[in-house]
């Protein structure tokens, strides 16, 4: 009876204590979200300085572009032309639209579907004619040269004289039964019936569309929109400028959202105002946008002079989106286990691809490795398992392949193949491969932080071994040469640096003072952990005690800033935080003494502070280690949720926004207030700035899913995510 009351009230616990976590947001769970993603249609070929116009899609789902060479349509990933249709190839099409969810096309002679059995065929008669819009119920409004015709049951009931020149858009109000016609300076009202009737002058109108169950109307200029009364006209706003481009070229209501296309992308405008804007070509094939629609099963088609692109939609959960990036690194990314860069001649162009060293393959390597270890311990996948022998061996010989005890090479590649930086490369000894010297501390910190995980999280004793003796011979290495890392050369590498004498030297402001020593007492301390051998712990509390490291760890990081005359403190340094979050995976994880974490906590929670506004997901959940229910679980999810399908480094710039706040320059080289989504800025690794507006690679570099994988995984094996 006892143990079913206790059984009891433990069931009781344990939901009340479920309960606690969700109201207090300890935890997200995993749920399908619409996530966005691009499908670029160039023309082909032999299309080339085609002139498009507009795109439509009916309720087949079938999408058609308008060209100065008629119908295009959608071939094997091009616009090809649209021959289906035989009468349509002989028609001069002027221009086309939906009506009913019906293709319906304007000729220099009629208007016409091959809906409803083609019973639509009306004749306008109607010289130079260029726009047309449909009304309640066949009936149509078009414009020709100085005149406007309005037709209904297949007669011209009226032809009606306008003061408008250049007529940019009809606009078919279905509430009111009237329509709006817009040019350059003025809107005016056709009633069927009545005369047209000027409603609102203004400059440089462009486009008008009806929003919000056709309450307001929004006049596109060329300095941003402005918002009407739908039923009065009276202005509602005042011309509203901040936008990600003013330059207003269309407006469309999908959906829940409004669109705007401009001369430098389109954004959506959702009911809280919140915006999404869709620019460069990780989005677009061009950012100048002609004309916008509703496409199928939710998406959106966005037109531009060299072709179409569609925003699609689709329901995904953050892990099918880990899946994702795991298929598309190991295809493309994998480079005798390292997790590497992939350059590509051709922007965009798979098929070009080239898999390329760079300085830091084992730092890459290393956060790959560990995002696979996570995996593997929530999932006990095999396929997991297998990726991270794969990584580790790769990463383990990047210590083995160079005669020097306990360094690890930067990378390794056969001979006669390597790329970058070939200066620092030098012959293994079998002549078949060479290997990457002058190996920085950035490797350092990946080895460290993946083999302490790795030596935890694999199964087998016998590789957990071979980790840790990695970390051992790695440590010995740098006692045994007084701190440094010693190269080829029997020279200490540029950032290979720990001993007192370079570490002390920098004022408190600098910081590499910090930094290091948060690194080298990390390094210790994980070492003895796992070797239990006095040693480490020994030169750890003599770095700590005798040569102050202890109280360089414990450097507010808000007081690292400039000091005239170092080069290392001219601007923050993201690469720092990296190295400094990694490290203190470690020094947290493994501290000596419980007094030595709590102040451990206290530093990384420092940092995790200066960091916040950056709403970094690898970051927070690192921090998230140490314990704290306060790590920002909501900017965490957000950022996971708006990484990019697309991480090629496309070429992006968001300096000429007018929606952004603009902070003066700054230390941290924050350039704005609010951090953009990763779907909006230039495609960078955890070291780089992630409030940088402008940048990329042009398409040239595809990078690699780690940057995702890594704070996933880390997120479901903290529990965070579940």
């Amino acid at each position: 009876m006892k143990n079913i009351v206790r059984a009891a009230i433990y069931s009781v616990l344990l939901i009340v204590s479920g309960a606690y976590a969700e109201n207090n947001q300890n935890f997200y769970q995993d749920r399908p979200y619409l996530q966005d993603f691009a499908e670029k249609i160039p023309l082909s070929p032999e299309l080339a300085g085609t002139k498009l116009s507009s795109v439509c899609s009916d309720r087949n789902g079938r999408i058609l572009v308008l060209s100065n060479k008629g119908l295009l349509q959608i071939h094997n990933g091009k616009l090809v032309p649209e021959k289906q249709n035989r009468p349509l190839l002989d028609m001069q099409i002027i221009n086309m639209d939906t009506y009913r969810n019906q293709f319906i096309y304007l000729t220099d002679k009629v208007v016409l579907s091959n809906a409803w059995a083609g019973k639509l065929n009306i004749r306008h008669k109607t010289d130079d004619v260029g726009l047309f819009e449909m009304g309640s119920s066949f009936d149509f409004l078009v414009t020709g040269k100085d005149a406007l015709a309005y037709f209904e049951q297949s007669k011209n009931i009226e032809k009606l004289n306008t003061a408008q020149k250049h007529i940019k858009q009809l606009l078919f109000d279905r509430k009111r039964n009237r329509f709006l016609i817009l040019s350059n300076n003025q809107l005016d009202c056709f009633s069927p019936g009545n005369k047209v009737k000027n409603v609102f002058e203004g400059r440089n109108l462009n486009c008008i569309e009806l929003i919000n169950d056709n309450t307001v109307l929004l006049v596109g200029t060329q300095d941003g929109y402005i918002e009407l009364d739908a039923n009065t006209f009276g202005q509602r706003s005042a011309l509203k400028k901040e936008l990600p481009c003013a330059d207003i070229r269309c407006i469309r209501q999908i959906g829940k959202k409004v669109w705007f296309g401009t001369s430098r992308g389109a954004f959506a405008l959702h009911s809280d105002r919140q915006k999404d804007y869709y620019a460069s070509k990780r989005w677009l094939l061009e950012d100048t946008v002609i004309d916008l629609a509703k496409g199928p099963n939710n998406s959106v088609l966005v037109l531009g002079h060299g072709g179409l692109s569609i925003i699609h939609f689709k329901m995904m959960t953050l892990q099918q989106k880990a899946k994702h990036f795991d298929k598309l690194t190991r295809k493309r990314h994998i480079r005798y286990g390292l997790n590497s860069a992939l350059n590509l001649s051709r922007p965009g162009d798979f098929s070009t691809g080239i898999l390329v060293d760079t300085d830091n393959d084992g730092l890459w390597t290393s956060m790959y490795l560990a995002g696979e270890l996570f995996r593997y311990d929530v999932t006990k996948s095999q396929d997991a398992l297998q990726n991270c022998y794969e990584a580790f061996e790769a990463m383990e010989r990047l210590t083995y392949i160079n005669p020097l005890e306990g360094f690890p090479s930067r990378s390794f590649e056969r001979t006669g193949y390597k790329l970058a930086d070939k200066s620092r490369w030098r012959p293994a000894e079998d002549q078949i491969w060479d290997w990457k010297a002058t190996t920085s501390s950035d490797e350092i910190v990946g080895h460290y932080f993946v083999y302490s995980i790795f030596a935890e999280v694999i199964p087998d004793e016998k590789w957990r071994n071979r980790s840790i003796h990695l970390m051992e011979i790695i440590m010995d290495h740098i006692i045994r040469n007084d701190w440094y890392l010693i190269d080829y050369d029997g020279k200490p590498t540029l950032w290979g640096k720990w001993h007192p004498d370079y570490v002390n030297k920098f004022p408190k402001q600098v910081g590499d003072r910090r930094l290091n020593s948060v690194e080298i007492i990390g390094f210790l301390q994980t070492t003895y952990h796992f070797t239990g051998k006095e040693i480490y712990k020994e030169k750890a509390f003599e770095l700590m005690d005798k040569y102050g490291y202890l109280d360089n760890i414990m450097i507010p990081i808000s007081q690292i800033g400039r000091v005239p005359g170092i080069d290392l403190t001219t601007e923050w340094n993201h690469s720092d935080d990296e190295l400094a979050f990694l490290s203190y995976w470690n020094l947290y994880k493994y501290a000596f003494t419980d007094e030595l974490r709590e102040k451990y906590g206290r530093a990384v929670r420092e940092h995790w502070e200066i960091e916040r506004p950056e709403k970094n997901p690898l970051w927070n959940l690192i921090y998230a280690m140490t314990g704290t229910d306060e790590f920002d679980l909501d900017e965490t999810i957000w950022g996971l949720k708006e990484f990019p399908l697309d991480i090629i480094g496309w070429s992006v710039q968001n300096s000429h926004r007018k929606d952004l706040e603009f902070l003066g320059p700054n230390f941290r080289n924050q350039t704005i207030r609010k951090v953009l989504p990763p779907d909006e800025r230039p495609m960078s690794k955890y070291n780089g700035n992630h409030f940088r507006l402008d940048g990329g690679e042009g398409g040239r570099r595809e990078y690699s899913g780690d940057i995702y994988l890594l704070p996933y995984w880390l997120g479901r094996y903290l529990q965070k995510i579940r």
